[in-house]
């Protein structure tokens, strides 16, 4: 598995994607830079869907989705009706669950749209809902919210804030089948934890765009596990920003991209505040024709933010002919007073060492296969923490095995 990384330490360092074979030094990737984080948007972030152009495929944040598939949510040709999702939440003591008008003063406080469907999504969603866990408040059992689609359009906005030092997890399960776009607020006071699990596990046709946005507190610690498995079109937009020194970010991922799928992940971890921490790492699997994987990882380390300690790597396993991936870390940094800094990303078949190394034991080529795939997502299923979850996307991968390696 063929795999690029590196660890510039010097200061204004903007790289555009990970650097040729041998470029390991800060001034080479400087050099060989086309594009930094800064201006990989067309346009500034905005509530107002008007301050967006149409999409037309060559902006660089459009550029590796497919627009006619996205069923007029760029455009705004796609009109919500009441056949679109039905949510529901189940939620222990200790928390309050609301639906709320567009004037509350939570919405949009975690992050504004960067692009024309989350901006759509802001515009043309009528209530929002709005998750709080006072502050100082420990959760022992985990906020589900089920988002069912029922085969119409939808425009949605969640927002899910902890309080000082409160902790919590939150599994946000998405089925059925739907076309839909959404904002998600994750907003998180000093000292809180939190652990949001966010599984698409749409049926074939299903749509989602939807842009997550996470505010961290002062020493709070966010972790984030985005799986996503069903759907023709999915393409979600982590983006990450600290409101005070000692946040933590945790992103990790999982995907399995069929024949057909296109499932886009593009994150941005802005560390605009001093002696924040973040580690990414997003691993995939991809099998049968016109299988497509994007996954973009964008780190901005602003000025101010001496200190900073961030890593990010993606890896992605391609078991069928047929199956593309595009895998682009990008780094910038705007000082040089930081703990360290890097981004790595791999992309390759089986590893021939270790199915030799099984199939010398016995055991069969097919099942040396399965067993190399189960282990190449045990780490990341493994940090999920809620049992009924990590047994069931076990479950899943099974099942996504039996169609590829068997």
């Amino acid at each position: 598995m063929a795999e690029a990384q590196n660890s510039p330490t010097l200061n204004s360092v903007r790289a555009g994607g990970p650097p040729p074979l041998g470029s390991t030094t800060a001034g080479q990737i400087a050099v060989a830079a086309e594009s930094t984080v800064a201006t990989r948007m067309s346009a500034p972030p905005s509530f107002d869907v008007a301050d967006f152009p149409v999409p037309h495929g060559r902006e660089e944040e459009w550029r590796f989705t497919p627009l006619e598939r996205l069923r007029g949510l760029h455009d705004g040709s796609a009109v919500a009706n009441g056949e679109g999702v039905k949510v529901a939440v189940e939620a222990p003591e200790g928390v309050t669950v609301e639906t709320v008008g567009r004037d509350d003063a939570r919405i949009g406080k975690a992050g504004i749209p960067v692009d024309r469907v989350a901006a759509q999504a802001y515009s043309a969603f009528e209530h929002a809902g709005v998750v709080t866990v006072a502050k100082e408040t420990v959760l022992t059992e985990p906020i589900r919210i089920a988002v069912h689609g029922q085969g119409g359009v939808a425009y949605g906005h969640q927002v899910i804030e902890l309080g000082a030092f409160a902790e919590a997890v939150v599994v946000i399960d998405h089925s059925g089948d739907a076309v839909l776009a959404a904002n998600v607020d994750y907003i998180l006071g000093d000292g809180a934890k939190l652990t949001v699990v966010s599984v698409q596990d749409w049926d074939d046709k299903a749509v989602h765009v939807a842009q997550h946005n996470a505010l961290i507190g002062r020493d709070a610690s966010f972790k984030s596990v985005v799986v996503t498995f069903g759907g023709d079109l999915v393409r979600l937009h982590p983006r990450v920003t600290y409101a005070g020194t000692g946040g933590e970010a945790e992103l990790l991922g999982l995907y399995f991209t069929d024949a057909g799928q296109h499932q886009e992940h593009r994150l941005l971890v802005t560390h605009n505040t001093p002696h924040c921490k973040s580690n990414v790492v997003y691993k995939g699997a991809l099998q049968g024709d016109a299988a497509h994987a994007v996954w973009i990882g964008d780190v901005l380390i602003e000025a101010s933010a001496e200190g900073t300690d961030t890593y990010e790597m993606n890896r992605n396993l391609v078991l069928t002919d047929g199956a593309r991936v595009d895998s682009v870390p990008n780094l910038e940094i705007e000082t040089g007073e930081i703990v360290g800094a890097g981004h790595a990303s791999a992309t390759g078949r089986f590893d021939d060492e270790q199915l030799f190394y099984l199939m010398a034991r016995g055991i069969p080529e097919h099942e040396a296969r399965r067993l190399v795939v189960r282990g190449f997502f045990a780490e990341l299923v493994q940090q999920i923490g809620v049992a009924d979850i990590e047994e069931r996307l076990l479950a899943k991968i099974e099942e996504e095995l039996e169609a590829s390696v068997a």
